[in-house]
């Protein structure tokens, strides 16, 4: 496991002992494969970041803690590490947490790990049930300050939220899916990862509020839980297509697109508007190759400098500043792709 890196410096990015770190190099055993595996994980974020590590200036390490698909955290971990030279004099260093699903214990028990460790701040995209509260209330206790990403928890101690305002974000996917499908009929199917997660919440809020206002003649047929993974989204648009031989068009609030179109195809129905959420490396090839009318994009880069630039402030190494603003929704189609969504 060759690497330039000092012991002290990967068992501060994996957040273990130094004992435990030198086990691992060592092949001295007596170490869990997942322990082996953090190790693995530091050293290669640490090579990442490594330009960042030799900058003079303040040094904060950040801990990222998100339940999301591989394909939301692969973009945010690259917003954030593209950040890190902007963020120049001071020294941003980042543990990244990812689940793509499971039990909201999982969650809880690496919030309370950090908080029992230490950290300057925590970026968290998370589900807003009341263990997750709680959670951050103890965070907020350690002092460690926590900002939320995407997804809000408005009644925690969090500090700041970043991201779109999200019922903004839905009415707008129902103007479009509005002007898009004209007077052709058909039902409209609204996919959710989660009902747990509050930026969906409020996404299918805004959608249906101007769907009923303006289309009250489409039926929306809402479908949930498939936590935007391929393999259980699959059965259950395939399902909700076997129900409702009306559905023409979908709102994708939650992911897992690719399934989606699949079921459509297999069952030879077509898909006459669908509009989806962040150019990920799945919706930049659907979105390239039409499959997609629309996606609904945000800055993943601005939105991780302004997460940094809250903890920042929390630690009073920046002025303070007024409250965050939501960031720009902004509506891409195949013909206005961002250049670095285009290679």
């Amino acid at each position: 496991m060759g690497h330039p890196f000092p012991i002290r410096e990967i068992a501060r990015q994996a957040g273990l002992s130094e004992a435990t770190v030198d086990r691992v190099l060592n092949a001295r055993g007596g170490v869990r494969e997942s322990t082996v595996r953090e190790v693995r994980q530091a050293i290669a974020d640490l090579d990442r970041q490594r330009t960042q590590v030799r900058l003079l200036g303040r040094t904060f390490m950040i801990d990222i803690v998100m339940q999301t698909p591989e394909r939301f955290s692969t973009a945010v971990r690259a917003a954030l590490e593209a950040e890190l030279p902007s963020l120049h004099p001071a020294v941003v260093r980042s543990r990244f947490h990812f689940r793509e699903t499971g039990p909201v214990v999982e969650l809880t028990r690496i919030l309370d790990r950090i908080a029992r460790r230490g950290s300057q701040g925590v970026i968290l995209k998370a589900p807003d049930v009341p263990e997750i509260t709680a959670a951050v209330a103890r965070l907020a206790e350690a002092g460690i300050p926590v900002v939320t990403l995407v997804t809000d928890l408005p009644a925690t101690a969090r500090l700041g939220y970043v991201g779109i305002d999200n019922r903004a974000a839905g009415a707008t996917a129902a103007y479009l899916m509005g002007q898009w499908l004209g007077d052709r009929p058909g039902n409209v199917l609204t996919s959710l990862s989660s009902g747990f997660f509050r930026n969906e919440e409020e996404r299918e809020m805004g959608f249906r509020g101007v769907m009923r206002a303006r289309h009250p003649e489409r039926a929306l047929v809402e479908i949930a839980e498939g936590q935007g993974l391929d393999a259980t989204q699959y059965d259950l648009v395939r399902a909700a297509l076997e129900r409702d031989p009306d559905i023409r068009a979908v709102y994708s609030i939650g992911g897992g697109n690719i399934a989606t179109l699949r079921a459509f195809e297999d069952l030879g129905r077509e898909c006459a508007v669908f509009v989806a959420h962040d150019l990920d490396h799945d919706n930049t090839r659907l979105l390239r190759e039409h499959r997609l009318s629309a996606v609904l994009h945000h800055d993943l880069r601005q939105d991780m400098r302004e997460a940094c630039h809250i903890v920042m402030r929390a630690h009073d190494a920046l002025p303070p500043a007024g409250p965050t603003l939501p960031s720009a929704i902004q509506v891409v189609t195949p013909y206005n792709m961002p250049p670095q969504a285009t290679s």
